[in-house]
């Protein structure tokens, strides 16, 4: 039996037992509820809704929010004034249908007779109770989908608990049917973030330019230098104006071969948006990024919208964030991001595949000016020992020292042969003494975590200047330490630019606990509209979490 069909047998049990009454669930009935009630609607029982919240494919989730909906004693039509369907229940189904503008599929939410057209005839057809429910059920599941996300972020391995967190959907859709204001109610569960409307306001905007049919940008056997021959610069001219970088007036005709003049500009305009040296070069990268289908950018926007639906409620405290394929910071003092950071800088996180920076939400709570580093196990077995046997003054010349106890005030103990065992087995460790030559800079950012991960300087600020920059252990480096010191250390008394300064070359380490504490989001999204420009700008999946959360998404079920 198919499951329409099952549809329509458990929507007539349950036709025959709805009663409608004056209150849903404690809530006064909205206007347009059903002034008389049908003769042949009687109670129902949670049993029979479960039957036809089944037949509809809802999860045991989904049917507990259902009973919670309908209430345990009497089930009640929402959606239907006797067999007709509501204003109300026109703008909640013009709500589902219009879904995709948050880069989800309304057919997730249209199930059952209301993915049917016509709604009066729809209902009369497939019967009142079975359409009333399967219009409860999309409108659950949307709400669900808007606010926490299609899957769990804990799922696809991430450190972010919003779906752990209790969320009373139906409580809020039984006040928001009761006041007449569904639509506004469940759009406002949609992440609170600038980020997140800016890049709904793009997604629209990529999708029509993958439904273009623009010639594709050729590849090139060398890289092209401005003033050199380019049989593809017509074909880059359109690409580059079909995503803003380049005016109309500005595209080469047709037979224009040569690499020159205002297109120039516009590629440098492109490279900024994808994470390349702006050198106006055509290199390999640049033409690889070029030649990304408009319709794998309109993929990234849709996985960066659904990450953003995981955030929580960040509360009003001031906010660090780290995009970590974007290999760059920024430093709110609100949690109004549509404003300009007041900070912002380069960072180096994690190598892909081997030592990646974990995406988690912590909360910094003290600063370390001229920290010790403490080897991590890991590097210590890795690279340190191996180090050790071969060179025996590999140690001194890293200013590094063997020490025992956990504080900085442990004492330096003599390398003996039994040193190595001891070291093996972590009841000795390794530790660099302060200084510029530290793997750590001049400063360190604690925000304590099981993951040990945190922010600090470093003493070779070369590869900042490199495009991808995947190169620590996990922990993040960052281009201005000293930027983001004055920053953090805003409102702590007697913690001015000079003393910060002084503190970083003072011969003492020195540790400053925060005013208050600061949020630090360590987050992973490909797509993002930066607050420096306004644009939308795409970076590499360095991690693979993109195709991890694509194959997630894939997966059957509602619960994934």
């Amino acid at each position: 039996m198919g499951v329409c069909a099952l549809v329509v047998i458990a929507g007539m049990a349950l036709a025959r037992a709805l009663t409608p009454r004056d209150q849903v669930v404690g809530q006064a009935a909205a206007p347009d509820a059903p002034s008389m009630p049908r003769p042949e609607l009687q109670a129902a029982t949670p049993q029979v809704l479960a039957t036809a919240a089944r037949a509809l494919g809802a999860s045991a989730a989904e049917q507990t929010a259902l009973l919670e909906l309908y209430g345990s004693d009497l089930v009640v039509p929402i959606w239907l004034d006797g067999a007709v369907p509501t204003s109300q229940a026109g703008e909640t189904l013009a709500l589902l249908r219009a879904a995709d503008r948050h880069g989800l599929a309304p057919a997730d939410y249209l199930v059952g007779p209301v993915a049917a057209p016509g709604g009066a005839r729809a209902a009369e057809a497939e019967g009142p109770a079975a359409y009333d429910v399967a219009l409860s059920l999309g409108v659950l599941r949307y709400m669900r989908h808007l606010h926490l996300g299609r899957v769990d972020p804990r799922a696809v391995g991430l450190r972010i608990d919003t779906w752990a967190e209790p969320h009373d959907f139906a409580a809020l859709l039984r006040q928001a049917v009761a006041t007449r204001r569904v639509v506004s109610a469940v759009e406002s569960l949609a992440p609170p973030f600038a980020l997140y409307a800016r890049l709904v306001e793009a997604l629209p905007r990529y999708r029509a330019i993958a439904a273009r049919t623009d010639p594709e940008v050729p590849p090139f056997v060398r890289a092209v230098h401005p003033g050199e021959p380019y049989a593809g610069t017509p074909a880059l001219g359109i690409h580059l104006h079909a995503h803003g970088d380049l005016a109309p007036a500005e595209v080469p005709p047709d037979g224009a071969e040569r690499y020159e003049g205002a297109i120039v500009d516009g590629v440098r305009r492109f490279q900024a948006r994808h994470g390349l040296t702006t050198d106006g070069v055509l290199g390999a990268r640049t033409i690889a990024a070029a030649r990304v289908p408009a319709s794998a950018r309109v993929h990234q926007i849709e996985l960066a919208l659904e990450r953003l639906r995981w955030l929580p409620d960040l509360g009003a405290r001031r906010l660090v964030v780290v995009n970590i394929p974007m290999f760059r910071l920024w430093a709110w003092d609100t949690l109004d991001v549509s404003l300009p950071p007041a900070f912002s800088t380069r960072v180096i996180v994690g190598r892909a595949v081997r030592t990646e920076t974990p995406v988690f939400i912590e909360a910094m709570e003290h600063v370390i000016f001229r920290p010790y580093w403490n080897v991590p196990r890991s590097i210590l077995r890795g690279e340190i020992l191996p180090a050790m046997r071969r060179d025996a003054g590999y140690l001194a010349r890293q200013q590094m020292e063997v020490v025992g106890g956990a504080g900085d005030d442990a004492r330096p103990v003599a390398v003996g042969q039994g040193a190595f065992a001891a070291l093996a087995a972590g009841t000795l460790r390794v530790r660099q003494r302060p200084g510029p030559h530290n793997a750590l800079g001049l400063v360190k950012f604690v925000f304590p975590n099981r993951e040990s991960i945190y922010l600090h300087g470093t003493p070779t600020p070369l590869l900042f200047a490199r495009d991808r920059r995947d190169f620590s252990h996990g922990c993040i480096r960052v281009a201005d330490p000293a930027g983001l010191a004055r920053w953090v250390l805003e409102g702590v008394a007697g913690w001015d630019a000079g003393r910060i300064a002084d503190a970083m070359h003072a011969s003492v380490s020195a540790r400053v606990d925060l005013a208050a504490p600061i949020d630090v989001v360590l987050f992973y999204t490909t797509a993002a509209v930066l607050p420096e420009d306004g644009a939308v700008h795409f970076a590499d999946d360095i991690y693979g979490h993109d195709a991890a959360l694509a194959r997630a998404l894939a997966q059957p079920g509602d619960e994934r």
